[in-house]
């Protein structure tokens, strides 16, 4: 099934560009950067081109340079992740050791793309690098080390950042010497020096984007909290983009990554339309728009006003709006966590009892689905998958159906700009494609973030006894025993919560990066 999609993915790649086409280079192969994005674009009437999935990689940058050397010359425009062209893709930038004589070469081929086709726009999403606040046992994501320093690393860059913006007291002082003393001074100077690097490149395509090279330019600050290194990152990235007289026509920094890929496909098929989408924002009950949520540094209003602006729409009143978003928040502004614990082989059952903040979002939905109007929801009650107890009620209700757009994948920005992007291309779409790509988003986020790989992940702890194994299946038997699960926990999902749909007669789901934190759901075809 993978390889009938990829086959499907290089048709796309043969076909003959046209005016009507978006040119697209994610930042690596997981579903949701790759083809779970390229999906949403296809339901439209724009055609997308994308490379060969073996190309995004660190060990492919230049082959994937020449690809998209190849395949620019005729396009309207160009969505593409630095991260990939710089480093090979997301993670990869987080632990590299390329050279930065390189990555300014690599820089400089920005400069011969936009003389090949003048007239090709170019939109391009860069990361900060994050600073977790804690590092995890067989966590691919950091440098190995950090699963042993990383909790310091971390509080080092949260005492520096508060003592830069508010000012620190002597306890602190002490803390933060004692903190800098406890790692290694090897692994700090790695740790700091490839984000000096990564800083250094930054800075290059916001030049790039003030000579007019690039026309459009995101950057995320990935897993960000209010005081931290990529917080500190920020604030010099905003005074270099100044200094480079850019503005919002032109650049964003914002909280999140993952979301931006398609957020700035909406833009080029938007504008590829001549059409400005008026959006209008509500949130639930309570602290709604003013919630900071986990993994970000500012708050919700902020964010999706931006993403709102970086998908080429307006925000509007109710009566004018093309597409209304429904934000999922808790009532109090607190991000929940009881969903994806770390596995310890105990049983996981779903809390199904709507709190009194669920009940009131379920009842926003309801209003509005009635009235008519174009609705999608962000549900970011909690840090990763869905509110149960809400889907339970959009269920009962029959209202999963009359949505146009749902997404509650990951982190909050995550989530609000791919249920914003989706619900606004939705104009372009008949019903058949956005009820499958509504399944995709509940089987992915409500069956799976939310119930299955919870269940699955505590079965691999009874059967192999190891934690770990959670964040790197290691082994073949390891990874075969997750997936043959995973698809039939998410077969019986489906056969309860969803309609009965022929693509899925057979679903499988495979763990393409050997991990339980995502997963593809391959339908029949």
């Amino acid at each position: 099934m993978k390889n009938f999609f990829m086959a499907m993915l290089m048709c796309f790649n043969c076909a003959h560009a046209s005016a009507a086409t978006v040119l697209f280079i994610p930042h690596d192969d997981r579903p949701i950067s790759f083809h779970q994005t390229v999906e949403v674009v296809q339901q439209t009437d724009v055609n997308i081109i994308v490379p060969p999935a073996g190309l995004l990689n660190d060990s492919h940058i230049d082959e994937l340079w020449q690809w998209f050397f190849d395949n620019s010359r005729d396009v309207s425009y160009a969505v593409v992740s630095s991260d990939s062209l710089l480093y090979g893709g997301l993670i990869p930038s987080r632990k590299h050791q390329i050279a930065e004589e390189t990555l300014d070469a690599r820089l400089n081929n920005f400069e011969k793309i936009h003389a090949l086709n003048p007239n090709l726009k170019i939109y391009v999403f860069d990361s900060l690098m994050r600073t977790p606040y804690q590092g995890t046992k067989g966590d691919i994501e950091e440098p190995e080390y950090y699963a042993d320093y990383g909790e310091n690393i971390f509080n080092w860059s949260m005492l520096v950042d508060k003592k830069e913006t508010f000012g620190i007291n002597r306890d602190e002082e002490i803390l933060l010497a004692s903190l800098e003393n406890a790692i290694p001074a090897k692994i700090f100077s790695d740790w700091l020096s490839r984000r000096e690097k990564n800083l250094a490149a930054t800075k290059k395509i916001i030049q790039l984007t003030s000579s007019g090279v690039i026309d459009y330019l995101i950057i995320g600050r990935d897993d960000n909290s209010e005081l931290s290194q990529t917080h500190r990152e920020h604030k010099l990235i905003t005074s270099c983009a100044k200094e480079n007289n850019l503005s919002n026509k032109n650049f964003q920094c914002m909280p999140g990554i993952d979301e931006f890929n398609l957020l700035l496909l909406a833009r080029a098929v938007n504008e590829l339309h001549g059409y400005i989408p008026k959006v209008n924002i509500q949130f639930n009950k309570g602290k709604g728009g003013d919630t900071v949520p986990a993994f970000s540094d500012e708050t919700l209003d902020d964010s999706i006003e931006v993403s709102v602006s970086i998908a080429g729409g307006k925000l509007s009143e109710v009566d004018d709006a093309d597409f209304i978003l429904l934000v999922n928040t808790e009532e109090d502004g607190e991000t929940l966590w009881l969903h994806n614990p770390k596995p310890d082989g105990s049983d996981f059952m779903p809390d199904l009892k709507p709190s009194r903040s669920t009940k009131n979002f379920a009842r926003l939905v309801e209003k509005f689905v009635e009235k008519n109007y174009s609705v999608g929801v962000a549900d970011i009650n909690f840090a990763n998958g869905s509110d149960n107890a809400l889907m339970k009620i959009l269920q009962e209700k029959n209202l999963l159906f009359k949505l146009r757009a749902y997404s509650g994948w990951n982190t909050a920005t995550n989530s609000t700009g791919f249920a914003l992007a989706t619900g606004i291309l939705t104009k372009y779409m008949n019903q058949d494609s956005v009820n499958k790509l509504l399944v995709r988003r509940y089987l992915d986020d409500w069956g799976y973030q939310a119930n299955v790989r919870t269940v699955v992940g505590n079965e691999i702890v009874k059967k192999f006894g190891n934690p770990a194994l959670y964040y790197d299946f290691v082994t073949e038997d390891t990874r075969t025993f997750a997936e043959e699960l995973n698809t039939k926990l998410l077969r019986d999902f489906a056969e309860k919560n969803l309609p009965h749909f022929d693509y899925l007669k057979n679903l499988q789901v495979k763990n393409t990066w050997n991990r339980m934190f995502e997963c593809d759901i391959l339908f029949s075809e």
